[in-house]
């Protein structure tokens, strides 16, 4: 049996000019924003983990029993031997679960924390010793185009989206995130995770936990945008604030000054008043209509789609 080590290719740097120009030019804006990709240092991806085991945070314990339930089914619609290309891929257990039923030649896990894939790929590597596993370091939030020579032409790809992470975005970048990963999948197609509407109390509490660990999730960003563009945010002058939004369908999260304050870089500055919002985070909730409407509109032919016992998580299997 030939005994694989997973190669790697990195393409982003949070301290680029580029990344730093477009992280000042959101504190800049009114109200301030910030990309939830600064969530995602190495200290933020393990406090995602621990969000994912708390009570309320329902999607990835909902979304994991439609995994296991209907796991042969979606089996079924992918089809055996394709390369596998996990976005967001995390820790991978949610691929890992999945790879022994769909047969997958290949293994691309693509993320933006680039040392926590790593990790995560040398211990799965050790699971599927046999397995070609790359990983792929990148932003994926403005395209989900891979870099040259990851998938080949003619290759069958299948994408992996799980976990609701499409809610990031608004519906029209969804619809054109949608529209670059069909490009890529010819031949093959999309396994993705959304988050349904639901009562407001349940949508709150997933994004406000009662022991502050998506407060402490929310406030990493501030230290990571420290290091990446040189700001000098203290986090214990800001608040975690989650709340729905009903006419976008939408949970907003936001950091709030706690008192006036001013945030400085190398350059410039901000000022915020007492009670001003950061906004970093949306996360867009869909019904089983509206979702497959966006998949249609992105140009996938077919979907299909499982939902939980209580209509609160949907997986879509979209043929590209």
């Amino acid at each position: 049996m030939t005994r694989h080590t997973p190669r790697f290719i990195q393409t982003h740097r949070s301290d680029s000019e580029e990344e730093r120009a477009a992280a000042i030019a959101g504190l800049q804006r009114t109200p301030a924003e910030a990309s939830p990709k600064y969530f995602y240092d190495r200290l933020g991806s393990h406090l995602f983990d621990a969000i994912t085991e708390l009570p309320e945070y329902y999607p990835t314990r909902t979304e994991a029993a439609i995994f296991a339930a209907r796991g042969g089914e979606m089996a079924a619609c992918v089809g055996r031997g394709s390369t596998f290309v996990d976005l967001g891929a995390g820790n991978c257990a949610k691929a890992a679960r999945l790879l022994p039923l769909l047969d997958a030649s290949r293994y691309v896990a693509v993320d933006i924390s680039a040392d926590y894939l790593q990790e995560a790929l040398r211990a799965l590597q050790r699971e599927h010793p046999a397995l070609d596993i790359v990983g792929v370091g990148m932003d994926f939030s403005q395209s989900p185009a891979l870099p040259p020579g990851v998938l080949t032409p003619g290759e069958r790809a299948v994408f992996f989206y799980p976990g609701s992470s499409i809610g990031n975005f608004t519906p029209s970048q969804a619809c054109a995130f949608l529209a670059g990963v069909r490009v890529q999948a010819a031949g093959g197609g999309l396994l993705v995770g959304v988050d349904l509407v639901k009562p407001v109390a349940a949508l709150e509490a997933a994004y406000d936990d009662a022991l502050g660990v998506t407060a402490a999730f929310n406030l990493n960003l501030l230290r990571n945008m420290n290091r990446a563009i040189g700001t000098d945010f203290d986090p214990t002058q800001w608040r975690h604030l989650a709340l729905f939004d009903r006419a976008q369908s939408r949970i907003e999260m936001h950091l709030e000054a706690r008192r006036a304050l001013i945030v400085r870089w190398p350059g410039g500055e901000r000022a915020f008043a007492a009670g001003e919002r950061l906004h970093t985070e949306n996360s867009y909730k869909y019904t089983v209509e509206s979702f497959a409407a966006l998949l249609s509109k992105a140009g996938f032919a077919t979907s299909r789609c499982w939902t939980s016992a209580d209509n609160a998580f949907a997986v879509y299997w979209a043929q590209a």
